[in-house]
């Protein structure tokens, strides 16, 4: 076998799935910058394909990378590529012979896996395509079930369904390296999870989160907006110590109505530490507790690694703060009769990003990342709509569809130095929340387009009748 020495800055193939387009290079960038590493793409890299050639790594890195990503289904030390098979016969002649020698000695078992993207090949065509491989010096045997080493010959036959050309756009031949871990996804599934809610994350963009948050073992992750803990719950896969607030005392004590088809209500141990305890990371739970992330309840320190949270737009829930329009006589900060419930009043999106950024620049560690979901009104979308504090960097700007005229985007932030007085942001008063001036204005643009949706179909139903 090669040592990782004489194997490092070799070119790798990524095999990425074509789901969450816009999440795919801010998840594998933020990946290897865990490592050190800069994004360093191969001649004519198309951000769209779902082949990625990436140069600069050690297969070290590549198993690192592939060992958390849930965008890349898998990665090839890349020996050969062509736009034709006479190209790759070519290119994979060309390649040195002491780089595939390690792995094609006569003591050796292989297996050579034939995948086409966009196209279904017959099993005796695949049979064709590997048997007219057979310029390169295999010395081994063949083994189907458990070889030591996996060749894949890949083919790319585009993106259109609907124009499958008869031959490939471009074709690979490499060594099979890792597997991502895409298995997470159907694992984490909140379908099966203990205890969830009305917006509990969806399990592969909980990950992805986590990924671009550069979460990493024994790293503080905090969410103050916690939910059912759908993000904390991935953020404890990878060893991270987990905590997080949230203003309803009914979720994080897992009281109520429950969420479930056909359940009524909560059972006795549906919450947060139960739903650690379902995937084995109870260990990485701090705690959760009823706060109003609108108020200071931390002593002004860094102390969070990554803020990584769900905000509530207030559509499937509400966004509530403690507090009252009315001027009624308060008690002193701090002292509460036993008995005292908060009166609650509603809390303009435009304040929760401007909270949620203060909080963060004076919260994070140097280097640490803020990830959140931003609504966005589709037709007066533009880049100046996204919330920007002088203490954090805009590291990615990811967008997840909703309709046809909403959705949410995915905003990763860094914190790049302490906060001076100067640095605070105002509520309502800075340009860059446009978007959110006026009481529910997001809100009110999503419901007006939803029912201009429902005059139209309606109106569609009527015709077609």
């Amino acid at each position: 076998m090669g040592t990782s020495t004489e194997r490092s800055c070799l070119k790798y193939l990524f095999h990425l799935a074509q789901d969450h387009l816009d999440f795919r290079l801010p998840e594998i960038k933020a990946l290897l910058a865990l490592r050190g590493k800069p994004f360093c793409p191969g001649e004519n890299f198309k951000e769209k394909s779902p082949f990625w050639c990436l140069n600069g790594l050690s297969e070290e890195d590549v198993r690192g990378i592939m060992a958390r990503s849930v965008c890349a289904k898998s990665a090839f030390e890349l020996w050969g590529r062509g736009k034709t098979h006479n190209e790759l016969k070519t290119s994979l002649l060309n390649y040195p012979s002491e780089k595939m020698s390690a792995f094609m000695h006569k003591d050796s078992t292989y297996r050579i896996n034939v995948y086409t993207f966009n196209k279904t090949l017959e099993f005796p065509d695949r049979i064709k395509k590997i048997d007219a491989m057979d310029y390169l010096p295999f010395g081994g045997t063949v083994s189907l079930k458990s070889p030591q080493h996996i060749f894949c010959l890949l083919e790319d036959y585009g993106t259109d369904p609907n124009n499958i050309p008869e031959h490939p756009n471009y074709i690979y031949f490499g060594r099979w390296v890792a597997d991502g871990q895409r298995e997470l996804i159907r694992s984490y599934s909140v379908k099966n999870r203990h205890f969830i809610g009305n917006t509990s994350m969806d399990a592969g963009l909980s990950f992805i989160m986590t990924n671009q948050a550069k979460v990493k073992e024994n790293d503080l992750v905090f969410d103050p907006f916690v939910g059912t803990g759908s993000l904390l719950v991935a953020c404890s896969h990878f060893g991270a110590y987990v905590c997080g607030t949230d203003i309803d005392y009914n979720t994080i004590h897992g009281k109520g109505r429950s969420s479930r088809k056909n359940h009524k209500w909560r059972g006795p141990d549906e919450n947060i530490r139960a739903n650690l305890r379902q995937y084995g990371t109870e260990k990485t739970y701090l705690d959760v507790m009823v706060s109003d992330a609108s108020k200071a309840v931390w002593r002004n320190a860094a102390l969070f690694d990554a803020i990584i949270t769900d905000p509530p737009y207030g559509i499937r829930e509400s966004t509530r703060r403690t507090g009252s329009h009315k001027d009624n006589n308060k008690p002193p900060d701090g002292v509460y009769a036993d008995s005292h419930v908060p009166v609650s009043q509603s809390y303009h999106l435009s304040d929760i990003f401007t909270d949620l950024l203060n909080f963060s620049a004076h919260h994070l560690v140097i280097g640490g990342r803020l990830v959140y979901w931003l609504p966005i009104y589709r037709p007066e979308y533009c880049e100046e709509m996204i919330p920007l504090h002088p203490c954090l960097r805009l590291i990615s700007n990811c967008e997840q569809t909703l309709s046809s005229h909403t959705s949410r985007r995915l905003i990763t932030m860094e914190k790049i130095k302490e906060p001076e007085e100067s640095d605070s942001l105002s509520h309502l008063a800075d340009s860059s929340f446009s978007p959110y001036q006026g009481h529910n204005a997001f809100r009110e643009k999503y419901f007006s387009g939803q029912n201009k949706k429902l005059s139209k179909d309606n109106k569609s139903d009527v015709n077609g009748e």
